[in-house]
């Protein structure tokens, strides 16, 4: 994939802050990403009744001496199986990669992330760990039962992460998820700002899987309304003639925010709400069943803390570059059949007065 592929959100967002040189979260140093997608029983028409995967993100500065990064949480609705949580919030620190897959896998993939951390030098001696797992629900394109993701998948995805311009939509994580009626999946993006004298990146990575009536700046993009009616095995068709709803469109949603400003895990905890708050200009529903969570992490040297009262340009920089990558997972996304006939159906391009 090269950059000339992914069109400028910024006019369409309306956005003020520029995007760093990729428009992904590697443009924070030291970040990298991996996705291992796993698709299993083939059928003729292409369909998989497993489509599933793992998105790993992997911070450089977690290397050496230093064995934590400043971070936090910020819960939009907890119905949602978030390991390591309670930890990130108590101390403010990250201590593992963070790793995304399926929710009944959240549980192996943690072990999993254990293991590897565990390999890693400099860990001979680490007695106790909290590694940080987030997952969404792909029960409906996936045979989630399956419990499909392997210690393998997880050590791969986190030894394959790269830098640059990153796989988005239907890959790693995002491979069965549905967001807005539409294909949902992994999307990224960054916004760059001016703190004092200081440049500062932030980068957005998300996993995308919740419901609601998709909004692109000023376009309302209603997933019956842009795909026509759809029958029961389409994402966005009705359950029967007698609901007005979607019978579903998914649910949860994981944003991670990734600075090298120099702020501390409390200020973190509001730029990680930046991620929550993303989710509502582009129509999430909030529903009871989805479990909606910013993270952010600080990957700056050990600084002090800046004041307060100049965050505003690194915030208004998160909402944005948040924003930006709920849009492109939907737009980098592919048409994606999984089990029982059922399809998830992309998110064209032309609705948005976009080319590809």
């Amino acid at each position: 994939m090269t950059r000339a592929a992914r069109p400028d959100l910024t006019p369409l967002l309306r956005h003020g802050c520029p995007p760093g040189p990729h428009d992904t979260i590697t443009d924070v140093a030291g970040v990298r990403v991996g996705h291992t997608d796993v698709r299993l029983g083939p059928a003729p028409d292409g369909a998989h009744d497993v489509v599933t995967g793992v998105t790993a993100v992997v911070f450089d500065q977690l290397s050496g001496e230093r064995r934590s990064l400043p971070a936090n949480l910020a819960v939009g609705n907890g119905h949602g199986k978030l390991v390591g949580a309670t930890q990130l919030v108590e101390l403010g620190e990250l201590e593992t990669p963070i790793v995304l897959t399926s929710t009944l896998s959240t549980f192996a993939a943690a072990d999993a992330l254990v293991d590897w951390v565990l390999r890693r030098p400099g860990q001979a001696a680490t007695t106790t760990l909290n590694p940080l797992v987030a997952e969404c629900n792909d029960g409906w394109l996936s045979d989630i039962r399956a419990r499909a993701i392997t210690a393998d998948h997880v050590h791969a995805a986190l030894d394959g992460a790269q830098g640059g311009v990153l796989a988005e939509g239907a890959v790693g994580a995002g491979s069965g998820m549905v967001c807005l009626g539409y294909k949902g999946g992994i999307g990224t993006s960054s916004r760059t700002a001016r703190l004092g004298d200081d440049a500062v990146t932030v980068g957005a990575l998300a996993l995308t899987n919740f419901s609601g009536d998709l909004r692109v700046g000023s376009l309302d993009l209603a997933a019956g309304a842009v795909l026509g009616a759809g029958g029961p095995d389409d994402a966005h068709g009705r359950a029967s003639a007698a609901t007005k709803e979607p019978h579903t469109q998914g649910n949860s949603c994981i944003v991670l925010l990734v600075t090298d400003a120099a702020v501390d895990a409390r200020q973190l905890r509001r730029v990680a709400q930046r991620g929550v708050l993303a989710m509502g200009r582009v129509g999430a529903a909030f529903t009871h069943g989805s479990g909606d969570y910013g993270l952010a992490v600080s990957t700056a040297p050990p600084a002090p803390a800046r004041p307060d009262n100049e965050l505003d340009p690194l915030l208004a920089a998160s909402l944005e570059a948040a924003e930006a990558a709920l849009v492109r997972s939907l737009l980098e996304a592919t048409t994606t059949r999984g089990q029982r006939g059922r399809v998830a159906h992309a998110l064209p391009w032309s609705a948005l007065g976009l080319k590809r």
